[in-house]
C-alpha cells in the first residue's frame, strides 16, 4: 500500500506559539518536516518486495509474512490519533524526536533481527514510532510557515513527498534487496533517520497549539490491542478452523477490546475518537465506506508482489519496478478526483473511483502461472490503484465538510485510521482465503495462483459492494470547498 497518511493536526495549527529561541530558516524547516514524512509513508510499502526474502532468512510462516505488514499498519493506525494530541500536550518539536528516534532505534532493530519475532516485534515498534512522528510533521510546517501562497506551497511540497515516498518504496526496496540483503530495506532508515534528528535537534523550534487536554491512552491501547487480538484470530481460522477455540478465543477476545474501547470513549471527558462525530452521517458513512474499501485495496500490494516473485519469478528490483505504474496511477487519481468533484459531485466520484478499483481487482481475479506483464500486472494494476486514488479523496472530503472546522484535523487523522484498520483487518482476512485456497504453504505456482485470484475476486466483490453503500449512504452534496481533504490510498 502506498498511503498519503494526513497527520492529526490541522493547518488551523498554525495559531502555535513558537520558541523565539531561534529562528531557522523556512526552507530547513519544510525540509525536516518533509524528511519525517517521506520516512514513514517510504516504510508503509518498502518492504513489500523484501518479504520472499525475509521468509527465506528468519523461516517466517505465510502467516508470520503477513505481520511483517501489519505489525507496522495496526500499531501505527491505533496510536496515530493519540499522537497527534500528544504533540499538542508536550510539543510538536519533542514529539517529532521522539517519534523519529523510536523509528530509527526500531528499524536498526529490525535490520538486526535474527528471528522472525524479533522482527515483528521491530515492525510493531517502528509503527508507535511512526503514529507519534506523522502528525507533527504537518503541524511543525504549518506553524513555521505564514499563512497564505508561502503555506500552501510548503503543504504541497509536503503532499508531493509523501506520495512520492510511497511510490518510491517498491523500487527503493527492490534496489536495496538486489544490491544488498533484505535488511537494507530497514537499516537503510537509520543514517536517514540519525541526520534528521540531528538537524531537528538543531534547528526546530518548540511549539504546541490549542487547549491542552490528556491524552486518552487507555484508548489507544484498547483499540491498537482490540485490532490486533481480532487480526490474529482471523489469521488462526486457515491453520484451525472457525470454531476452533485456537481462533474463536482471540476472535471474541478482540471483539470485547473493541467493545471496551466504544465504552471508554462515550465516559471519558477526552475521548480519543469522539463519539458524537459518528452521529454525522457524512463523517459516518465516509469512515465505514473508507474502512470497507481499505479492506480490499490496501491488500493489493502484498499479494501483488508474492504473485511477481512466488509465482512468476521476478526478483524484488524487477517487481518493484513493475509495480511502478501502479504507484504512479494513485497519484494521478488522487490529483484527478477533485477536478472532477465540482462536476459530478464527492459522492458520485467516490463511486467512480471504487468501481474503477473493482474493475482492476476483477481483472486481476483472472490472472494465470504464466501471466504476461501488461495484462497480468500492469494494467489491472494501474486500474485498481487508479481507482482507489479516485475514491479516497472525495470520501475524505466528504467526512471533513461535515465536522465543525476545529474537528476537521481530528476527521483527517480518523479517516485515515479507518482505513489503515480496514486494510490490517483486510489483509489478515485475505491471506487466510489465498493460504486455505493454495492448499498450503509449500504450493506450487498453481496452487499459489489460484490463491492469489481468488482473493482478487473477492475483494472485487466487497468493492462492489462498498460502492452500493456508498451511493446509499454518503449525502449527495458537494463539500465545502474550505474543508477538503486530500489522502492517497
Amino acid at each position: 500500500m502506498t498511503p498519503m497518511l494526513e497527520a492529526t493536526g490541522s493547518p488551523a495549527s498554525a495559531t502555535a506559539r513558537i520558541s523565539p529561541r531561534r529562528t531557522p530558516p523556512t526552507w530547513l524547516v519544510v525540509a525536516l518536516a518533509c524528511a519525517g514524512q517521506f520516512l514513514v509513508v517510504l516504510d508503509v510499502s518498502v518492504v513489500n518486495v523484501a518479504l520472499p526474502s525475509m521468509r527465506a532468512d528468519l523461516g517466517l510462516s505465510a502467516q508470520g509474512l503477513q505481520w511483517v505488514v501489519n505489525a507496522y499498519a495496526i500499531a501505527f493506525a491505533g496510536f496515530m490519533l493519540l499522537g497527534g494530541r500528544a504533540g499538542d500536550l508536550y510539543g510538536r518539536k519533542r514529539m517529532f524526536l521522539v517519534g523519529l528516534g523510536l523509528f530509527t532505534l526500531a528499524s536498526l532493530g529490525g535490520g538486526l533481527a535474527q528471528e522472525g519475532w524479533q522482527l515483528l516485534v521491530a515492525r510493531a515498534l517502528q509503527g508507535l514510532g511512526a503514529a507519534v512522528l506523522a502528525p507533527s510533521t504537518l503541524t511543525i510546517l504549518t506553524a513555521a510557515v505564514p499563512e497564505g501562497a508561502a503555506r500552501a506551497r510548503a503543504i504541497a511540497t509536503w503532499t508531493a513527498v509523501g506520495a512520492g515516498g510511497g511510490a518510491a518504496g517498491g523500487l527503493v526496496g527492490g534496489a536495496l534487496v538486489d544490491g544488498l540483503s533484505w535488511r537494507w530495506v530497514l537499516l537503510i532508515n537509520v543514517p536517514v533517520g540519525a541526520v534528521v534528528l540531528a538537524g531537528a535537534a538543531l534547528w526546530l523550534a518548540e511549539s504546541t497549539g490549542g487547549p491542552r487536554r490528556r491524552l486518552d491512552l487507555p484508548g489507544a491501547l484498547l483499540v491498537t490491542a482490540g485490532l490486533a487480538t481480532l487480526a490474529y484470530g482471523i489469521s488462526q481460522t486457515e491453520s484451525e478452523g472457525w470454531a476452533a477455540p485456537a481462533a474463536l478465543v482471540p476472535l471474541s477476545a478482540g471483539l470485547a477490546l473493541l467493545g471496551l474501547f466504544l465504552l471508554v470513549e462515550a465516559r471519558t471527558a477526552a475521548p480519543l475518537m469522539p463519539l458524537g462525530l459518528l452521529r454525522l452521517r457524512s463523517v459516518a458513512s465516509a469512515n465505514v465506506a473508507m474502512l470497507v474499501s481499505g479492506s480490499s485495496m490496501f491488500s493489493m500490494w502484498f499479494f501483488m508482489t508474492l504473485y511477481a516473485q512466488n509465482v512468476l519469478g521476478y526478483s524484488p528490483l524487477e517487481a518493484g519496478v513493475a509495480l511502478v505504474p501502479s504507484s504512479l496511477a494513485v497519484i494521478l487519481g488522487s490529483k484527478a478526483a477533485p477536478r472532477f468533484m465540482p462536476v459530478l459531485g464527492a459522492r458520485n466520484v467516490a463511486v467512480l473511483g471504487t468501481l474503477v478499483a473493482a474493475v482492476g481487482f476483477g481483472w486481476q481475479s483472472t490472472m494465470t502461472a504464466d501471466g504476461g506483464y501488461l495484462t497480468a500486472i500492469m494494467i489491472p494494476g494501474v486500474l485498481m490503484m487508479l481507482g482507489a486514488g479516485i475514491a479516497a479523496t472525495p470520501l475524505a472530503s466528504l467526512a471533513i465538510s461535515g465536522a465543525a472546522p476545529g474537528d476537521a484535523g481530528l476527521v483527517s487523522g480518523l479517516i485515515n485510521t479507518s482505513r489503515t484498520m480496514g486494510g490490517s483487518l483486510g489483509l489478515a482476512v485475505m491471506s487466510t482465503i489465498a493460504a486455505t485456497r493454495a492448499g498450503g504453504e509449500d504450493a506450487g505456482p498453481v496452487a499459489l495462483t489460484d490463491g492469489y485470484a481468488l482473493v482478487f475476486r473477492t475483494a472485487a466483490v466487497v468493492l462492489v459492494a462498498a460502492a452500493l453503500l456508498m451511493w446509499t449512504w454518503l449525502p449527495a452534496g458537494r463539500p465545502k470547498p474550505e474543508l477538503k481533504a486530500h489522502s492517497t490510498d
